[in-house]
Order: C-alpha cells, then sequence, then structure tokens
C-alpha cells in the first residue's frame, strides 16, 4: 500500500502560517472597530445626558456623598429611634415580600405553559413555537416599572399593579430559561410514554417535568431574589410597599432621614437574608452542596 499522507512542505508551512497571521489581524481590526464604536456611542450618549441635566455631571460630582452623609448623620443623632423605626415599616417590607413571591408563584406557572409548548421537539403544535418564543420575548422585553406605571394609571396606586407587572415579565423571563432546559432533556422517557398512548399532558407531566424541576424551581428562586428588589423599585413610583414609604422619607427631607435609613437597613438586612438562603437551597438542588 502506497503511504497516502501528503509531505509537508515548507511553501505550505508557509501559507498557513500567514493565511493565520491575517484572521488574526482582521479579528484584532474588528475587535479594535468594536471598542472604537462602542467607545465613541458611550461618549456621545453621556454629553447629550449631561447637556439635558439640570446642572452638569462635573459640575456636582463634589457632592455625590452629600447626601448619604446626611442621612447617616441624622440616623447616627437619632440611633435610638431606630429599633422602633424599624418595627414600624416591618409590615410595609413583609408586603413588598409578599408581592414579590406571589409574583414569581404566578410568574412561575406563566413561564411554564409559555416554555413547554415552546420548546422544540415536545410541543404539541410544532408550528406554533415560534409564537409562544415571540410571547416570552415581549412579556420579557417591557420593563416591569413601565407596565407598573401603565396599570397604576389604569388601577390606581397599590400592590396589585406592582404584582401584574413583575408577574408578566417574570412569565416572559422563566419561560424563556425554562425553555431552553427543557430542550436538553432526555427524550427517551417521552418516548416511552408515547409508545403506551401517553397524552402530552402526562408526557409532560410524567417523562419532562421530573428531570428539568430541580432546575425550575433553581430559576424560580433567583427569579424570587429579583423581584424583591423589583417590588422596592416599583413601590417607589407609586405601587405599595417599602418602596412607597422610603420615597415619602426621602421627600420629606431632612428631619426623616432617620425613616430613610431604617428602611435602607430592612431592605438591605431582606436581600441579603434571602439572597443567601435561596443560593444555599438552590446549590442544593443543582447538586453544587454534598454536604
Amino acid at each position: 500500500m502506497s503511504d497516502a499522507t501528503m509531505p509537508v512542505t515548507p511553501q505550505s508551512v508557509s501559507s498557513i502560517q500567514s493565511s493565520y497571521c491575517a484572521q488574526v489581524q482582521r479579528r484584532r481590526l474588528y475587535g479594535g472597530l468594536t471598542l472604537l464604536i462602542f467607545v465613541v456611542l458611550m461618549v456621545g450618549g453621556f454629553n447629550i445626558a449631561d447637556s439635558r441635566n439640570a446642572g452638569g455631571f462635573w459640575d456636582g460630582l463634589h457632592q455625590i456623598g452629600d447626601y448619604p452623609a446626611e442621612v447617616f448623620s441624622e440616623a447616627w443623632e437619632k440611633r435610638a429611634d431606630l429599633p422602633g423605626l424599624i418595627a414600624k415599616y416591618l409590615p410595609a417590607l413583609i408586603e413588598t415580600i409578599n408581592i414579590a413571591a406571589v409574583s414569581t408563584l404566578i410568574g412561575a406557572i406563566g413561564g411554564l405553559f409559555l416554555a413547554l409548548p415552546g420548546t422544540r421537539g415536545l410541543a404539541k403544535w410544532p408550528r406554533l413555537v415560534p409564537l409562544f418564543r415571540r410571547m416570552s420575548d415581549i412579556m420579557r422585553a417591557v420593563p416591569e416599572i413601565v407596565i407598573a406605571l401603565v396599570l397604576i394609571f389604569v388601577l390606581g396606586g397599590g400592590p396589585v399593579p406592582a404584582m401584574i407587572a413583575i408577574a408578566i415579565h417574570t412569565a416572559g423571563a422563566l419561560g424563556k430559561m425554562f425553555s431552553e432546559v427543557a430542550e436538553n432533556t432526555d427524550t427517551k422517557p417521552v418516548e416511552g410514554l408515547a409508545s403506551v398512548g401517553a397524552t402530552w399532558s402526562q408526557r409532560m407531566l410524567l417523562g419532562v417535568l421530573p428531570q428539568v424541576a430541580p432546575n425550575y424551581i433553581s430559576y424560580a428562586l433567583l427569579r424570587f431574589e429579583i423581584n424583591i428588589r423589583a417590588s422596592a423599585i416599583l413601590g417607589y413610583v407609586g405601587a405599595g410597599g417599602i418602596g412607597y414609604e422610603l420615597r415619602n422619607a426621602m421627600g420629606w427631607g431632612q428631619g426623616r432621614f432617620d425613616d430613610a435609613a431604617a428602611i435602607f437597613i430592612l431592605l438591605f438586612g431582606t436581600i441579603v437574608l434571602f439572597d443567601q438562603l435561596s443560593s444555599r437551597y438552590r446549590n442544593r438542588l443543582t447538586g453544587g452542596d454534598h454536604q
């Protein structure tokens, strides 16, 4: 048998080397152009925003720490009142947590109903997969605060507009993540159930959900952390909860900075607490904690 391996000549090595160098130069050129465009857009956007502000950014930069210093100073002077203020605003914090919990639950259920019909290879109606995916895209593309402002105009202020707004955005976000997880499932259990005459709902319930449940719960818990922050922000625009109390305390100004400090303490402690609890539970679900 003759040797079919082609000999490597110096000319071929030189050609490969020059081609590689040309590709590296093109990538560097494209990368440099992309970075330049990004810098130009950032500088241009900053200049436009700065020109439209009531005051210049650089002119007021030295005052950036004045407000936090005033809040801290007044809170320290009235530190004996902080425990009472924390107890005073605890019901508003509980309302914020309730908004986040209910909206996460509703959003997770909505995301599940968007994900399974929108997963390639598992959808009951394959032609409608793009429809369910676009619905998920639209729901998560609109920020919660925009939806909340529209609902506040229609329904009035309170926790209901915040809950609906966060639930809509959560359903779109979790629908996308749930769908991606479902696409990587093992289809053998689904095929086995189909061979014995199981319906689509039974195949999803018995063949898919047991595989994806840990990841689904993990994503839902992560979204719950995000929704606590979102519910506090929406409260600031009139959707109830502790954010509404924070707006009133900050709007009143000097004299109620101790109230603002108490609310900040509550918010910070709550976010850190739920972040730690959720992280530990998510690690157990995904196999990251073997203790």
